[in-house]
């Protein structure tokens, strides 16, 4: 299957509204052509095509950083409300005080510091899509007054006399274990049954190994957009970051990506990737052992030389990188039969 077939294809981009309380897509471009090789990854946008044309309520799970956004906005996309409003807000960072205020609105002089009305991201989805991410994350008293929200379809600004009516598809997303939360008191039971009409869940990339590749070539073209042509990744270097399990999902996978090609030249190889372990954490070192089991220190210094002569192109530049001589280098590049101009082995 090529790269292209493998993606949901014929996605229109959504109308982003900006404004305060709002996060735009990480990846806008996605919402053309959301990468979707794995089997998983196919059924979570066909489920989210099959229910883009109702009103039903749609809660998004999934780890932070899988791409529960992307899911919201492709929904948003293949609905009759694509040329309206969608409108994303991040619940977990939304301060206790200003919660009420950032998701219903507030009029002038409602309280201290409000000089001006201001539309609640309800009223400015008005027409579109609301995304309520990380929902989970709401304080009791605004989970409340959201299930009038959503029951009534109307809401009532900060110190208003009468409500205002709205027309928002709402979607919800979170990482956290909402029923567990219920069970607890922290997030209430109706809330939770009136958002929860259809549940798709994303899976973490480390169980969708096949996304990766054309993920990281994704991001790969992003990252050098001020390039003549992007760098090429290795086949080796391609089948280390399918092996990797990365906790921080789709979101780590990009940073890593971006950063490579930051520190990297022409063909980007694993040291690219390893220069900063901390984003890939305790995974480098399953890593390097599966790169290095039954090789001489010899065999991995060849490596080593033959990676920094194919990213730097020359022996002088490849000597800089590596901080050594450049008598040293030529020296070595002889004694492993190498060639100063090129990655040949």
């Amino acid at each position: 299957m090529t790269e292209r077939a493998a993606k949901v294809k014929d996605v229109p981009l959504a109308l982003v509204k900006g404004g305060r309380g709002e996060r735009e897509a990480e990846e806008t471009h996605e919402l053309d052509e959301p990468v979707a090789a794995s089997p998983a990854m196919r059924r979570v946008f066909e489920l989210a095509r099959k229910v883009a044309d109702s009103t039903i309520p749609v809660l998004i799970l999934g780890e932070t950083g899988t791409g529960k956004e992307v899911v919201a906005r492709f929904l948003h996309a293949k609905s009759p409300r694509r040329g309206r409003p969608f409108i994303a807000v991040n619940c977990a960072a939304l301060p206790d005080a200003l919660a009420d205020s950032e998701l219903f609105g507030h009029v002038r002089g409602a309280f201290t510091g409000a000089d001006r009305e201001h539309r609640g991201v309800f009223e400015q989805a008005d027409g579109g899509t609301l995304l309520l991410d990380e929902i989970g994350d709401l304080p009791l008293p605004i989970q409340a007054k959201l299930l009038r929200t959503l029951d009534d379809g109307v809401v009532r600004r900060v110190g208003a006399d009468r409500p205002t009516r709205v027309d928002a598809r709402h979607v919800c997303a979170t990482n956290r274990d909402l029923a567990a939360d219920v069970t607890t008191g922290r997030f209430r039971a109706d809330l939770f049954h009136r958002i929860r009409g259809v549940t798709i869940g994303v899976p973490p990339l480390r169980e969708r190994p096949e996304d990766v590749e054309p993920l990281a070539r994704r991001f790969l073209a992003d990252a050098s957009r001020e390039r003549s042509r992007p760098p090429r990744l290795t086949a080796e270097t391609i089948g280390w970051l399918r092996r990797q399990p990365w906790p921080g999902n789709v979101r780590e996978l990009r940073q890593a990506v971006h950063r490579a090609v930051t520190v990297g030249g022409d063909v980007l190889d694993l040291p690219d990737f390893a220069l900063d372990a901390e984003p890939i954490g305790p995974a480098l070192l399953p890593a390097l052992d599966e790169y290095l089991p039954g090789k001489t220190w010899a065999e991995v210094e060849r490596d080593v030389l033959v990676a920094a002569l194919r990213r730097h192109g020359s022996a002088r530049d490849a000597a800089s990188a590596l901080g050594l001589s450049r008598s040293t280098v030529f020296r070595k590049i002889a004694a492993y039969g190498l060639r100063a101009g090129s990655a040949d082995e």
